[in-house]
């Protein structure tokens, strides 16, 4: 390990140290107000601002400025309430979470075999894991390893500490697409937040604009004929979530493969737009999700 990598894991530690140590309302509020003071003074916010800017050309900056604050609160809350997600149990109030549909997981988990979750970075996305496999749902997902290996295996270690097993975790990239395919052929269910750019995707349209999206969840979804059940969370409060689950839905499928993934992949970024303008302040801006050179400056 680096002297440097040795510094960001000291950090994290006592970052979770710190938080650990206090109700999980208290850790949440508390992230919320670091971030809300200090994320949108990072260089990161410029691409937040821009992408409000492109896409919901209808705000002023005041709105953006608003969205972009909750962006921050929300994302350093879901870093506060990291070491408590085991103690977050379905209740009707107060730290924890509800769901919203339920009789859509029992469907999805009636069918058996291989089936996908469509989600986002919505909410608190780290309770999805968490609250299907308490709904008797075990599911897999991807993943972007931290750059260093010891934070990468606390961050494992807590969701593993959650579940109370090994959660299956595949890389992004050639040899996690292969695993998750035999995990679908095996049937698995794989859960897939597929909100970010991918440059090497498909075109589609999101927020009416075009954007480079994975077709992976409708080449899955159609070569499998698998349901695919769209979930995303939403924040009610601090350490409060609610989990919203859809109908089922199936992915298209004709003679023309190319045009079926289209479609199912149009579908997809449909419902994550739908989502995204219900609550825009919880969900990730801060990445750049079109081209830059469609994105006003």
């Amino acid at each position: 390990m680096t002297f440097l990598h040795r510094i960001e894991y000291a950090m994290v530690r006592g970052f979770l140290a710190v938080f650990r140590r206090l109700d999980p309302r208290r850790a949440s509020d508390l992230g919320g107000a670091i971030g809300r003071s200090i994320g949108p003074l990072i260089p990161t916010t410029r691409v937040a601002n821009a992408n409000l800017r492109r896409v919901m050309p209808e705000l002023d900056a005041a709105a953006r400025r608003k969205i972009i604050r909750d962006v921050w609160e929300n994302l350093a809350r879901n870093a506060a309430e990291f070491p408590h997600l085991a103690n977050l149990r379905e209740t009707a109030s107060g730290p924890g979470y509800e769901v919203v549909g339920a009789e859509h997981v029992r469907a999805f988990a009636a069918r058996g075999g291989p089936g996908i979750i469509l989600t986002g970075h919505f909410g608190n996305w780290e309770i999805i894991p968490l609250a299907f496999y308490r709904l008797g749902v075990t599911l897999a997902f991807f993943y972007r390893a931290a750059a260093n290996k010891a934070v990468d295996e606390t961050i494992l270690g807590l969701r593993k500490a959650a579940m109370g097993q090994k959660v299956a975790m595949f890389p992004k990239g050639a040899s996690g697409a292969r695993a998750s395919y035999a995990h679908l052929t095996h049937g698995g269910v794989l859960c897939m937040l597929v909100d970010q750019k991918l440059n090497d995707g498909i075109e589609a349209p999101f927020f009416g604009t075009p954007a480079m999206t994975t077709p992976a969840l409708a080449v899955f979804a159609r070569k499998f004929r698998c349901p695919i059940l769209p979930v995303h969370v939403e924040r009610l409060g601090p350490a409060r979530l609610r989990i919203v689950c859809e109908p089922l839905e199936f992915a298209q499928k004709t003679e023309d493969k190319t045009e079926d993934v289209k479609a199912t992949t149009i579908w997809m970024n449909r419902t994550i737009e739908r989502w995204v303008r219900a609550r825009p302040g919880e969900w990730l801006w801060l990445h750049r999700r079109w081209p830059k050179e469609l994105v006003i400056k």
